[in-house]
């Protein structure tokens, strides 16, 4: 079998770049006689897979394999911009596609929902913290606070900043008062450094959020609408607690691992945040290798389909 794989999207600093690096390395150690072309062109392959609806390949030529981490611009369209023709012929390609892998039972859901998509064509392959996050050492730590000029106690908020959107709510958390400062992790923009009583650290690497992630407090999820929260499952594999808000992904997700609080109430989330203890709930124990299984598995599936 020889699949292309639209691996653009690894330079991504936030979660689709996340899924393409770590699925990719962990489909080329399992590829077991198959072979996989990094590539947005499906030219002499038996199979694509657009891991991001960017890379969503209107006349692909061959079966198509279509990874949606949520559905956020169809759900709450009125906060997107991106509702052009290109847009709207991607997700039309999305229906058309083979197989659709989501993160979630929830993500699934929304897919059947908002784009009529049967269910026996929907995949659901939950991912999983990157290997390279595990407990930092205690002169690791010491470093991220010396060079990204932390305070000895914090939360932490990861993602990006570049254009969060309104369901991230990071401005609403950043004005919710609290006796901890908040830590921001991830590229930024102007406004970000604008907000009170916040730390931006800007784009980190690997090394450095898992020592970010060790050092903190606590990481909060202000979100009120999430398809899998991947920095959650990275937090607790850094021994971190997490709290978030009481969404359907992340009851999913994390189940009895994270504190989860009302989605309208804020203050809750950060009281809850100040008075979590260590150590932490271990993470779910899926992993990357095993999500590269089962996406071999759907590749067979969507040939033979």
């Amino acid at each position: 079998m020889r699949v292309a794989l639209d691996s653009r999207a690894a330079g991504d600093t936030c979660g689709v770049g996340r899924y393409v690096r770590c699925l990719l390395d962990a489909l080329s150690t399992s590829a077991n006689g198959h072979e996989i072309v990094e590539t947005a062109q499906p030219r002499q392959v038996d199979l694509f897979h657009s891991p991001w609806i960017d890379g969503v390949r209107v006349r692909p030529g061959c079966p198509q394999v279509v990874t949606l981490h949520d559905l956020v611009p169809l759900k709450r369209h009125s906060e997107y911009l991106r509702t052009g023709l290109r847009f709207r012929l991607r997700y039309m390609a999305v229906q058309r596609a083979a197989r659709v892998i989501v993160p979630t039972e929830t993500v699934a859901a929304d897919a059947v929902e908002h784009l009529r998509i049967a269910p026996d064509q929907i995949v659901v392959i939950p991912q999983a913290a990157a290997p390279s996050m595990s407990p930092a050492s205690a002169d690791s730590v010491a470093d991220v606070r010396r060079r990204f000029s932390l305070p000895e106690r914090y939360l932490v908020w990861v993602g990006g900043l570049e254009r969060p959107g309104p369901r991230k709510r990071i401005a609403a958390l950043a004005e919710t008062p609290c006796e901890m400062p908040l830590v921001l992790v991830g590229p930024t923009r102007e406004w970000a450094h604008e907000l009170p009583g916040v730390t931006p650290t800007g784009r980190v690497s690997d090394a450095d959020l898992a020592a970010i992630y060790t050092g903190a407090h606590a990481l909060v999820m202000p979100s009120d609408d999430e398809g899998s929260g991947l920095p959650a499952v990275e937090a607790l594999a850094c021994g971190t607690p997490v709290v978030a808000c009481d969404l359907p992904a992340l009851r999913e997700v994390l189940g009895d691992c994270a504190t989860l609080v009302a989605c309208d109430d804020l203050g809750a989330l950060v009281a809850a945040a100040i008075d979590v203890r260590r150590p932490a709930p271990s993470p779910p124990p899926w992993t990357w290798d095993d999500a590269a299984s089962a996406t071999w598995r759907v590749y067979e599936s969507a040939l033979s389909n």
